[in-house]
């Protein structure tokens, strides 16, 4: 099977930048055409005009169901159909469970897990009318939960089990459901993150292998868009990540405690002071009323 999509409509949440254009631009590349969704219209213009009228773009936020699903349905009636949906939008933010405020907390789930959720929701007519495929982007961290970030392996392990459960859901619609499992990926999240938080970077460099590597965005939308013409059950970035599903309960058995507990106690109170220091929660490109795919 070749990753060639012509006559196929792919639509992309998040796809303003970093995974999610990337996606878009690969789909392209291979014959297909892209309905971009998110919230940085100039960025979403730029790119739509970049891929000319194989793209088209609206702006939606993934927390309002209204607007994501007007979104959805007028790209449908633009292209026709859609056959792939990738549900990627998604944000970090930074903080302890006792530190982080609460609408801090609740944008990263609200994104993360509730977004995915919309989503799905809205394109499942148009994936049932197509026998298609949906992807959700989940993480490494749906398997490995690291202190100081616990809204985002929180909303991951979230979004690995809805997409699963609506995988059974859309089963016998002949639509297909995957889960992405990104490591750590060269964009703008994990980027900023190491910049504004030494302390993440330290902690970072001394998880164990498979959990200590950057992946490039390249690599991330090659295995994603092989993900879609294989319609995969489980899309792994890179394919060692593997590896911390299998053994996600040793990770967090009591045997591999006295490990995480002193690795935890040694960074987490400088990480708290970092983002005392920092004054936000998240990075600075976040804006505080929208969220940023």
């Amino acid at each position: 099977m070749t990753d060639n999509f012509a006559g196929k409509v792919a639509l992309v949440t998040g796809a303003a930048r970093g995974i999610g254009a990337g996606v878009a631009r690969g789909y392209v590349e291979r014959g297909g055409k892209v309905a971009l969704v998110g919230l940085e219209p100039e960025l979403l213009a730029t790119l739509s005009d970049e891929l000319g009228d194989a793209a088209a773009w609206w702006e939606a936020d993934v927390r309002d169901g209204a607007a994501l699903a007007v979104a959805i349905d007028a790209a449908a009636e633009h292209f026709g159909r859609i056959d792939h949906v990738l549900a990627n939008a998604g944000i970090a933010s930074y903080g302890t469970v006792r530190q982080i405020d609460d609408a801090a907390f609740e944008r990263v789930v609200d994104i993360n897990v509730n977004g995915v959720f919309r989503t799905l929701k809205y394109a499942t007519p148009h994936l049932a009318a197509s026998r298609g495929y949906a992807l959700v982007v989940a993480s490494q961290a749906s398997f490995t939960p690291l202190a100081g970030l616990a809204s985002y392996n929180a909303s991951k392990a979230g979004a690995e089990s809805l997409g699963l459960a609506f995988k059974q859901e859309v089963a016998h619609l002949g639509v297909d459901v995957g889960i992405c499992h990104p490591s750590w990926i060269d964009t703008d999240i994990v980027r900023n993150a190491e910049r504004d938080l030494p302390t993440f970077r330290a902690t970072r460099e001394r998880l164990p292998w498979p959990a200590n590597g950057t992946t490039s965005v390249e690599t991330c939308v090659a295995l994603i868009l092989r993900g879609f013409a294989r319609r995969k059950a489980r899309v792994y970035v890179p394919g060692n990540v593997l590896v911390s599903n299998w053994t996600k309960s040793l990770i967090n058995s009591p045997l591999a405690w006295p490990v995480l507990r002193k690795m935890a106690s040694r960074a987490v109170p400088s990480m708290e002071r970092e983002v005392d220091a920092l004054g936000r929660f998240h990075h600075a490109h976040v804006p505080e009323t929208k969220a940023v795919d």
